[in-house]
């Protein structure tokens, strides 16, 4: 058997074209089953491929040399085959034995496919389907970047059309909005973790208070609309963090982290992993602290992570997770025009607090039930909290003392999701198939009503029988069912049609009071509305891909979906001086279309341009009214605005100079170039005050660029971001008393970040900010605000890592 280690089948090809794909399985010597992730290499490239959970690989080779393919696998014994030109197979099978009478394990040294930092996901990953789809992939371990405060203006600096919002500079909150849609708490994603949903409450209340540290994963993948067909429908698409794991070939491994910083920034982050036996474990604990560029800007932050996955066998393994988050801050507010111009570090809330509790577990179970066919099922639960307290009147009324406004959410949500994912023969070719089913139960309570007079973070209801403002609670159920299929026609051509059924019932229970006060602050009317509301719908939305490979390298891709998203209990019911809620606001439909390619040339050139449409029917916004009795101030009205159409070009490419001249040096000096055009309108409609007009938050041109060096050790890396002026609402308002809505101005920021290794320790800088430009990127209708929300000065922070 040791001799019979290859059996190369299929008829030669003859030489009638200057490259070849070749393709095979790698199979176990002992019992010719698959293999998969096979490291495999080859004497003509650079790169390395892996093989798929069939054992399947495909490479790319010319006809004028001969080509030595390698296969490596920790456990088995590496082996190489070397095909002759005259020769030539199209496909080919390979043994690997069993290296168990020999080292324990291999170590493999290569180079991942991609050395900068991004990549994008294959086809097929475990039990999804990425084929024909827009997806961007960021390889933590490659970038350089403040991981310690989850700087996200550097985290997602090569992730195309995202408008990034800075509430904060500890990273406790990420905002991120790609393609016309607003970047509040990353509501406009599917946010999830290892592939499970982490925010408030995916169907009824999608913000995401609790941000994965970055410190801790592996990678953040970023799937864009098309990804409603699979993981539901949000106009934004897909965000996943996954996390890292402990290492398979330790018993223990101890990583930290410290980090200190400008204005009093502290960082811990202190992980333990490894493999004992079939049990595979990660935990980290991170904390952080600090007073922050404004006065009245402190915060705390705790986190806590475990992973526990055990291999009951080749063929079947659980996993558990459980995430502990909890923070206090201290907000700042809101400023006017006028006091930031003034001065940007200025606060004039000292009163104001926000305080957030995340409990999430998770248990997921994958069957590998056969050679082709694998299932997947991921129960995961929420017990979560959060509570803001302060004074929510306009920033250009004075704060006087009083009672503040409390509003206090809880979150209870259980879901489930199964996928079965299964290949088969087409012709010459394979297809998969891929079917799945989602359900979800919400339960999420909202109270607002008056809290105490004091200074600090007292969250308790003066009146907890009756709150002043409001007291609803919202039942949230979801049902799905979706499906998609890789019809691959060639070795180039597949088309991936796809299809999901939505069953959404969203309810809301409770009451409001309409407060009216005279102009002494006297109360003058109190009017309880008791309401219950059932919005029950359901509905199927389909799509279709197109993907064309001219060689292992390039791709050509086309999707469209249709998507669809429900209002959620924020567009029900909140009562907040600075805006109100159409009672009569419907749901949001469309579709995204996109038109991509992207591919890279050895290790030192990649690319990926992507045309993309994006039609919203009754789309939510808001738009600017001064009706309401007695004073009739300006205020903002969510409501649906108008059918809207954003079409744009996205463009990412990064070259490495020094691997251009010799692809196998030690050195890297790279620049990318992250640009995007977006143009967004509403559509002529009856609404005169918006028909025409751009869309809010939605800037025209975002620009990132950056140049980074790196040798054996050490490196270093400067980007600059440069983001166009936009409006804030519907109406295009230039300005307003409140600074609550009003234009975006443009602006540009740099960041410079270096980083030293020597033995198992690791020495990081980073300035943020390094022209100390003034500028701010969100104006807030509530907390953190209202109004205007400065960014950050220059700050610095210095992290020292050891790995033992």
């Amino acid at each position: 058997m040791a001799k019979n280690l290859f059996l190369i089948v299929l008829l030669p090809l003859g030489v009638w074209a200057q490259n070849l794909t070749i393709r095979g399985e790698v199979l176990s010597a002992e019992d010719q089953k698959p293999l998969s992730s096979v490291l495999v290499s080859s004497s003509q490239s650079e790169n390395v491929i892996f093989t798929d959970d069939q054992g399947i690989f495909q490479v790319t080779s010319n006809l004028k040399d001969s080509l030595i393919l390698n296969f490596q696998l920790v456990g088995r014994k590496s082996q190489s085959i070397t095909l002759l030109p005259e020769v030539r197979q199209t496909f080919i099978q390979v043994l690997l034995e069993s290296s168990e009478n020999e080292l324990e394990t291999i170590k493999v040294i290569a180079k991942t496919a991609n050395d900068f930092g991004r990549s994008h996901l294959r086809a097929i990953e475990g039990t999804s389907i990425y084929e024909s789809k827009k997806t961007e992939v960021i390889l933590l371990k490659d970038i350089s970047a403040n991981l310690s405060t989850n700087n996200s203006r550097q985290v997602y600096a090569k992730i195309t059309g995202l408008n990034i919002w800075e509430s904060d500079g500890a990273g406790l909150q990420l905002g991120i909005g790609g393609r016309g849609l607003s970047p509040n708490r990353t509501a406009n994603f599917n946010t999830r973790q290892n592939g499970y949903d982490i925010s408030a409450d995916a169907l009824g209340y999608p913000e995401t208070y609790y941000t994965p540290p970055t410190e801790a994963l592996k990678k953040i993948e970023v799937i864009r609309g098309a990804s409603s067909l699979q993981y539901g429908t949000q106009f934004g698409g897909m965000l996943n963090f996954v996390f890292n794991k402990g290492p398979e070939d330790k018993k223990i491994e101890f990583s930290t982290r410290q980090t200190v910083g400008s204005w009093n920034y502290l960082g811990s982050f202190n992980s333990l992993g490894g493999t004992v036996g079939k049990l595979n474990y990660f935990v980290f604990y991170q904390h952080k602290k600090g007073d922050g560029w404004r006065p009245n800007s402190s915060f705390q932050q705790n986190n806590v992570y475990l992973d526990l996955t055990y291999h009951f066998s080749e063929n079947f393994k659980a996993e558990f997770n459980y995430t502990y988050s909890d923070y206090l801050a201290q907000q700042a507010g809101g400023l006017t025009d006028a006091m930031f111009a003034q001065n940007p570090r200025q606060s004039v809330r000292e009163r104001n607090w926000f305080d957030v509790n995340w409990n999430l577990a998770s248990l997921t179970f994958d069957w590998k039930l056969s050679d082709r066919t694998t299932l997947n099922s991921r129960t995961f639960v929420l017990d979560a909290s959060r509570a803001s307290l302060g004074n929510l009147e306009r920033i250009n009324v004075a704060d006087l003392g009083g009672n503040r406004t409390l509003i206090s959410g809880n979150f209870d949500n259980i879901g489930n999701e199964t996928r079965l994912l299964t290949r088969y023969d087409l012709g010459t070719q394979y297809g998969a198939f891929l079917i799945g089913g989602r359900v979800y139960r919400g339960k999420s309570s909202a109270i607002q009503g008056e809290g105490s007079d004091g200074v600090g973070p007292d969250f308790v209801l003066l009146n907890p029988e009756y709150p002043e403002n409001s007291d609803y609670l919202f039942p949230n159920t979801n049902v799905a069912l979706f499906a998609e299929n890789i019809f691959n026609l060639s070795d180039k051509l597949s088309i991936t049609p796809g299809l999901r059924f939505e069953y959404i019932n969203t309810q809301s229970e409770g009451y409001y009071r309409q407060r009216v006060f005279d102009f002494a602050g006297n109360l003058i009317s109190d009017l309880k509305v008791e309401e219950s509301q059932s919005r029950e719908r359901s509905f199927v939305i389909g799509g279709i891909g197109l993907s064309y490979r001219a060689s292992e390298e390039q791709e050509v891709y086309a999707n469209f979906s249709q998507n669809y998203r429900a209002i959620n209990f924020s567009d029900l019911r909140i009562v907040n001086p600075n805006f109100a809620v159409d009672q009569e606001i419907k749901d949001e439909t469309g579709f995204t279309a996109d038109l991509g390619f992207r591919g890279k040339k050895g290790n030192y050139f990649s690319y990926d341009l992507t045309a993309f449409y994006v039609a919203y029917n009754d789309r939510i916004g808001q738009i600017l009214r001064a009706d309401q009795p007695p004073l009739y101030l300006d205020y903002r009205l969510r409501t649906n605005v108008s059918d809207a159409r954003n079409f744009g070009l996205e463009i990412f490419s990064e070259f490495d100079f020094l691997k251009w001249r010799k692809q196998n040096s030690d050195y890297s000096l790279s620049a990318y170039l992250n640009a995007a055009y977006v143009n967004a309108r509403y559509d002529e409609s009856e609404n005169t005050a918006v028909s025409g007009n751009k869309v809010e938050m939605v800037p025209p041109v975002m620009l990132r660029t950056g140049l980074s060096f790196k040798a054996r050790n050490w490196g270093s890396s400067l980007q600059w971001n440069y983001i166009a002026e936009h409006f804030t609402d519907a109406t295009n308002a230039i300005r307003t008393s409140t600074a609550v809505e009003g234009l975006i101005p443009s602006y540009s920021v740099m960041d410079i970040s270096s980083f030293y290794s020597f033995s198992k320790f690791k020495l990081e800088l980073s300035v943020n900010n390094v022209l100390n430009e003034f500028y701010f990127t969100r104006r807030a209708e509530a907390y953190p605000g209202p109004g205007i929300i400065p960014s950050d000065g220059r700050g610095v922070y210095l992290s020292l890592q050891a790995k033992l």
